[in-house]
């Protein structure tokens, strides 16, 4: 028997049976996630020097196109040498990258190292500054020294009782550092051999890109490819924008940090512009996150650098809120600050620092993408597209946009 399509029951019973398939798919995955966790994850384990030669060959892209404008001026003065220019463009990039990345290591790594081992040989001298601080302080008020005495009771017990739960899990914790070390050093691997997968997308993207449009064109109809791709093409905008100006932006702020704290001659500069340079990746939440950690550090080693330096970090990031970051960034990314909150919590939540990194730009291509459609469904109704038309008030209705008179159409008499 033909089933007739256009009937309205056989549609909707359609619509059910893919409805209660899609429900059965999505109770299999949740029952199931441990399993499928762990699959994703040795997955990802496996492919991990791939993604970061895609990662690293997605940053510098942007770095290879400008270099490839200007060899393009040497290499192709008679006639037209693509393989040349590529080659020469992305040796160049690479060169670049590395050489990028040793002066940094060199830099920054000792005077890291330094650091830390300097916090670790002194943290006897930084808990007695600190203690008479503490003490300082109490002299000054008695108030809180009577309180402190009242509980001296409840905390040495606190304390020990912490100290009794904590002595057992020493060994899980060396294990734990041990683990860590272990990951850092496949990490480092991975990012090595990723270094030369780079190299290879670099040189062939374009061929990549046209792989990825066939598949796009095989499996979705022609109107829906020509969507999957122009949403692709925001998306690939507004997250290469965005962490490339942010980058910028962080390395200045941490130079500006690194500076400001040498004049002020505060301890440990560089392990904390490092610090400040990093989380200042993060929109919102970066400053705080930086500020915290560093202020300890500085607490534990002479406490009367925190505030000055609590000050320098609240100055620097003013000047960067206002001036360096949308002077680099150049336009807004489009949401309004509580939506900015919203996906950094969320990308945070679900996929740790890379979802707070990346959770703006992505939530913004999906707020302009929204956008367009609710803008294309009030335009088939012929109403306001301006959100202030929908502000509540006594005197406003939402404004209809006038439409345009259909005439209909005559039967045409037989002859």
């Amino acid at each position: 028997m033909k089933i007739n399509w256009n009937e309205k029951y056989t549609t909707v019973s359609v619509y059910t049976v893919i409805t209660f398939t899609a429900c059965i798919v999505l109770y299999a995955f949740i029952i199931n996630f441990t399993g499928i966790g762990g699959i994703i994850h040795t997955v990802l384990d496996v492919t991990s020097p791939v993604i970061w030669g895609l990662i690293i060959a997605y940053l510098l892209n942007p770095v290879m196109k400008w270099i490839e404008k200007r060899v393009k001026r040497f290499t192709e003065k008679t006639k037209k040498r693509p393989k040349l220019t590529r080659a020469v463009s992305v040796t160049i990039t690479m060169i670049v990258f590395i050489a990028m990345l040793i002066a940094l290591c060199s830099i920054i790594v000792p005077q890291v190292t330094d650091s830390l081992m300097g916090i670790i040989d002194n943290i006897g001298t930084y808990f007695n500054n600190l203690e008479k601080w503490i003490n300082g302080i109490l002299a000054k008020y008695p108030k809180i020294l009577s309180l402190a005495n009242s509980q001296i009771e409840n905390v040495e017990t606190t304390l020990m009782n912490t100290i009794n739960q904590v002595m057992p899990k020493i060994g899980d914790l060396m294990k734990v550092i041990t683990d860590g070390t272990l990951t850092f050093i496949m990490a480092i691997k991975d990012f090595l051999i990723g270094v030369i997968v780079s190299v290879y997308f670099l040189i062939d993207k374009e061929h990549f890109q046209a792989g990825m449009k066939k598949i796009i064109y095989a499996f979705f109809p022609q109107k829906a490819s020509s969507g999957v791709l122009r949403i692709c093409s925001q998306v690939n905008a507004s997250i290469s924008g965005f962490i490339s100006g942010k980058i910028i932006d962080s390395i200045i702020i941490g130079c500006l940090c690194f500076i400001c704290m040498t004049i002020m001659k505060l301890d440990f500069t560089i392990l904390i512009a490092v610090i400040v340079g990093i989380t200042n990746i993060i929109p919102f939440f970066g400053p705080f996150i930086g500020a915290v950690p560093s202020a300890v550090l500085l607490l534990v080693s002479s406490p009367k650098q925190v505030i000055p330096f609590l000050i320098l970090i609240f100055v620097i990031q003013q000047l960067d809120g206002n001036i360096i970051g949308p002077k680099i960034l150049g336009q807004s990314i489009g949401i309004s600050a509580f939506w900015v909150l919203f996906s950094i919590l969320v990308g945070g939540g679900l996929f740790g620092f890379a979802g707070m990194i990346l959770g703006v730009p992505i939530f913004a291509v999906l707020h302009s993408l929204i956008n367009q459609f609710v803008n294309y469904r009030l335009e088939i109704k012929s109403l306001s597209t301006d959100i202030n038309d929908y502000v509540p008030s006594p005197q406003k209705s939402v404004q209809t946009r006038p439409t345009r008179k259909i005439r209909p159409k005559l039967k045409k008499k037989k002859k």
